[in-house]
């Protein structure tokens, strides 16, 4: 069954695939993505070797607000500073016999004034397509470098 959120036609689109739920892997289709899933002993599996769905969607979050920052630096005309570095954190928060994500995002822009590095939040919060989707349900956290 496919659901579309808007009636605007995406200009990129990825398609992945997962086999096995969090026990499986994942994959997409143009196999670049081939992760192997294992369950966390959190959630009552052995744990060993394999990522979480909650890590893979950290690590994108991170990556795509980290872009988005560096997108409103590179328009705003920013004067070059130190290397940007976002960190997410992505848990699981029981809801009765269903689960919620927590998500935060610890952000380092070293060599930037406090103002400026809170605007840089500020517009890729407003920019990235992950914290846009959460309807700004992420913590951001700006600390000094």
């Amino acid at each position: 069954m496919t659901q579309q959120n808007s009636k605007k036609e995406a200009f990129y689109s990825i398609t992945a695939s997962a086999h096995g739920g969090r026990a499986g892997h994942v994959d997409s289709e143009d196999g670049q993505l081939d992760v192997r899933l294992a369950v966390p002993q959190a959630l009552g599996g052995g744990g060993g070797a394999g990522s979480t769905p909650e890590q893979l969607f950290a690590a994108a979050l991170a990556a795509s607000f980290e872009s988005a920052m560096g997108a409103a630096a590179r328009a705003e005309k920013y004067p070059e500073f130190g290397v940007m570095e976002v960190t997410a954190t992505v848990g699981l928060v029981e809801d009765g016999d269903a689960h919620d994500l927590s998500v935060a995002l610890d952000i380092k822009l070293p060599g930037l004034e406090r103002q400026q590095a809170q605007h840089l939040v500020d517009r890729g919060r407003a920019i990235c397509a992950f914290n846009r989707a959460m309807k700004g349900q992420i913590e951001c956290r700006l600390h000094d470098a």
